[in-house]
């Protein structure tokens, strides 16, 4: 399948690591400009930007942070002023929900820190961060928000995660009815178990729990970053234009 995103304009939340990193790459090879965010490792986010330029496309890192009282609003008056003087533009073509961390606590040990942060990060930002964009983002765009696996089959200790993750999921099918009128579509990818540095990098560093998983994977491996940015760069083309309000797996087939 060919995607070609040719001067479209992405933005990609967590766009400085992992799967917001490789996602990025992604469609900067297919011929998108990129604007990613970044928590608080700037150096990161500037390394993910020359990565992009170095494909011949635009690229801008921005700072957002969904723990802070202001942070959307802060997020989308910097968007405004990026827009214009970089890209010469005011609207963008896609967005991608991917910013994330994981907890890792049993429900009976879940503290009410961890789950507002969960809550914040994972749900609450995301939506007001969309409602935020809505007018920003071109009619027949796309918006993807990224989820989990765990929201299909169970790990113990995840439960508060993979809950706010469901409630995304939720989210994308009102989205994808309230925005339809616009062309717009929004879909939830959903990866599998990834070697990143996600939650602390435990399925990439730890050797039995990766052994594990690929024990537990039709295809026998743990899935990479590289298996995730260019399918999410593939439900942004034209190919995928009528795929809309799904829930889609990208998990090598995991405990299927």
């Amino acid at each position: 399948m060919h995607t070609d995103l040719s001067n479209k304009l992405a933005l990609i939340t967590g766009g400085s690591r992992g799967l917001g990193r490789s996602t990025a790459i992604a469609l900067a090879k297919s011929g998108a400009d990129v604007i990613v965010t970044y928590q608080s490792n700037r150096a990161a986010a500037d390394e993910v930007v020359a990565q992009v330029q170095a494909f011949g496309r635009k690229a801008a890192a921005l700072p957002l942070d969904f723990a802070s009282s202001n942070g959307v609003a802060d997020f989308v008056s910097q968007l405004h002023a990026t827009l214009s003087a970089h890209f010469g533009r005011t609207q963008l073509d896609f967005l991608v929900n991917n910013a994330g961390m994981g907890v890792y606590a049993p429900i009976a040990q879940t503290t009410e820190a961890q789950f507002d942060l969960l809550m914040q990060t994972h749900f609450k930002g995301p939506f007001f961060l969309t409602q935020a964009l809505m007018a920003h983002i071109a009619d027949g765009g796309r918006v993807v928000n990224i989820s989990t696996g765990l929201t299909r089959f169970v790990i113990p200790g995840y439960g508060a995660y993979a809950a706010m993750k469901g409630a995304m999921e939720v989210l994308t099918r009102y989205l994808a009815k309230e925005l339809g009128a616009r062309g717009i579509a929004v879909n939830t990818l959903a990866p599998g178990a990834i070697e990143t540095d996600f939650g602390g990098g435990a399925v990439r560093d730890n050797a039995e729990l990766n052994q594990y998983i690929a024990s537990q994977t039709a295809l026998g491996r743990v899935g990479v970053p590289e298996d995730i940015g260019p399918a999410i760069a593939s439900l942004l083309s034209e190919s995928n234009r009528w795929v809309n309000a799904q829930r889609i797996e990208v998990s090598g087939g995991m405990f299927v």
